[in-house]
């Protein structure tokens, strides 16, 4: 599947008519740049309104069309990082179950969606509305999942530390530690290159040390995490001691109803973050189409206006979409150039007027005839 478009506009002039022109398009292709697919852009007799407004229409095309196209591929992006992180097989995007490049090749208006008699501000102003309206959604739907996201890394950023500073409620159990009226036990953060020396001193750190009562709970890259046991009234002075030898006291006091409360909660923001992630992806493949569609109709908008612009009225012109290499782009160009009226490409091509007409095409290159890019990807 070709990821960039052009679809471009060529005057139907004098008894020639777009069939015979869609002809002489299709044999040039195919004798000059036969690896270049071609496709007819079906574009409806839309109502053309007064010269002033197409004109008016004209000034807000290429921007418009940057809005619609941005907001696409905001949604493209989306989808690609939620199938990556859900490890999802990549899909294809679709419009109504076609391929989005099938839809762009045999494109049909939907004149349900856009009665062909609405004034083109109209039918504009009603594409850059719903586009709109997504994407607002669009922002609601990823802060929600960004938010649980964030919750679920910050505990799995305490959970997933040094034993200096993460949450230590997953490492003790019950029958670790003694708590009573004059027993308490606290837990030692002990460097990993330390711990002889920390089992040969811990019960001379203070008096009223329980002897043997130190036991190893957990061990990472830098730390080990020991319990001690000791009389509640030297508990201070323990802590003292065992700052000025290298070993970090923690605080921490075992209350299994919270433990079991953040065990909860934590698998409340997991089942929350796949529900969301699972929703959003769905949305954003039916967003992804509508907004595809939208943006379709808004191109057929953007030839229609600019091809009357360019070639006058009333609209006689052929509309088709190319999807050229790389390397046949300097094929396809003379050809198409050579559709058209041969006196009025050296206007086209001439510096001093690239800055006038030439914004119609709405492409920085400059060309006898409409011209624009369409990236899918």
């Amino acid at each position: 599947m070709a990821s960039r478009y052009w679809v471009v506009s060529l005057p139907v002039q004098g008894s020639m008519s777009a069939s015979s022109l869609w002809n002489r398009l299709q044999e040039q292709i195919s004798r000059h740049s036969f690896d270049t697919p071609l496709y007819r852009f079906n574009i409806p007799n839309l109502r053309v309104g007064t010269l002033d407004s197409l004109l008016a229409l004209s000034d807000d095309l290429t921007k418009s069309n940057s809005f619609v196209e941005g907001v696409s591929h905001k949604i493209r992006r989306q989808i690609e990082d939620l199938e990556r992180v859900s490890g999802v097989e990549s899909s294809s995007l679709t419009v109504d179950g076609v391929p989005v490049d099938s839809y762009l090749t045999r494109f049909v208006w939907d004149d349900a969606k856009y009665p062909t008699m609405s004034p083109l501000r109209e039918i504009v102003d009603t594409i850059q509305g719903q586009v709109a309206k997504i994407e607002d959604d669009l922002k609601v739907r990823v802060a929600e999942y960004n938010n649980v996201r964030s919750q679920l890394n910050t505990i799995n950023r305490k959970q997933s530390g040094s034993l200096a500073v993460r949450d230590l409620s997953n490492l003790v159990k019950p029958e670790d530690i003694v708590m009573s009226e004059n027993l308490i036990t606290l837990l030692a953060v002990v460097p990993k290159y330390s711990q002889k020396d920390w089992l040969s001193s811990y019960e001379t750190l203070t008096s009223y040390v329980v002897p043997r009562s130190s036991k190893k709970l957990y061990e990472d890259n830098e730390y080990a995490l020991y319990t001690v046991t000791l009389f509640r009234r030297v508990a201070d002075n323990f802590r003292i001691s065992a700052r000025e030898r290298g070993f970090q006291i923690r605080d921490f006091e075992y209350n299994s109803e919270a433990q079991e409360g953040r065990k909860q909660e934590l698998e409340r923001l997991i089942r929350d973050q796949e529900n969301l992630r699972s929703s959003l992806l769905q949305w954003c493949y039916t967003s992804y189409g509508e907004v595809f569609s939208s943006w379709m109709h808004f191109c057929a908008v953007r030839v229609f206006a600019e091809s009357i612009l360019r070639y006058g009225l009333p609209p006689s012109f052929l509309a088709c979409v190319l999807a050229p290499s790389v390397k046949s782009e300097k094929k396809v160009r003379p050809i198409l150039e050579g559709l058209c009226d041969n006196s009025n490409s050296a206007y086209w091509k001439s510096e001093e007027d690239v800055g006038g007409m030439a914004g119609l095409g709405g492409d920085a290159d400059t060309h006898p005839y409409v011209s624009f890019t369409v990236n899918l990807a």
